[in-house]
């Protein structure tokens, strides 16, 4: 997964083409889904959504996506879930001080927000992590416009 989270990283220019074009149409289609099911088919639209961004971008399921801010690079990925930019125990190399093997999440957040067209974004403050949204689906929670 780690090597598919870089990958993502690299080419985080397409997958930001991919995310503005294709977002407009599966938000759609997952509130007129809502409308007709309420929240029968919350499990497996959650389990599919894990399962795309698990490998694409070794997603962690908070609930409160920022991919398409910090250049494709899920901030939840930092083992001290910090979600507005590195520690201050970022390595020369831009490696992890927990993990030295792992490079920084946010060195690799910048590296791909530099690669977007609307990269800028990784510039704005994010909002504390609600916790109770662990584990759900952040594309329903755009469908429901929570």
């Amino acid at each position: 997964m780690y090597r598919v989270r870089l990958w993502s990283v690299r080419h985080s220019r397409q997958m930001e083409w991919a995310y503005t074009t294709f977002n407009p149409a599966v938000v759609t289609m997952l509130r007129a889904v809502v409308k007709v099911f309420g929240r029968k088919l919350d499990k497996p639209i959650t389990k599919v959504e894990a399962m795309a961004k698990g490998f694409l971008f070794d997603c962690q399921m908070c609930g409160d996506c920022a991919l398409s801010r910090t250049g494709m690079s899920c901030p939840m990925n930092c083992p001290k879930t910090l979600r507005n930019g590195p520690c201050g125990g970022v390595r020369e190399d831009g490696h992890c001080e927990v993990k030295p093997e792992m490079r920084c999440v946010w060195v690799a957040a910048w590296d791909g927000a530099s690669r977007m067209k609307h990269g800028d974004a990784i510039r704005e403050a994010s909002f504390a992590l609600d916790h109770r949204l662990g584990g759900q689906s952040s594309w329903l929670k755009l469908a429901r416009d929570d």
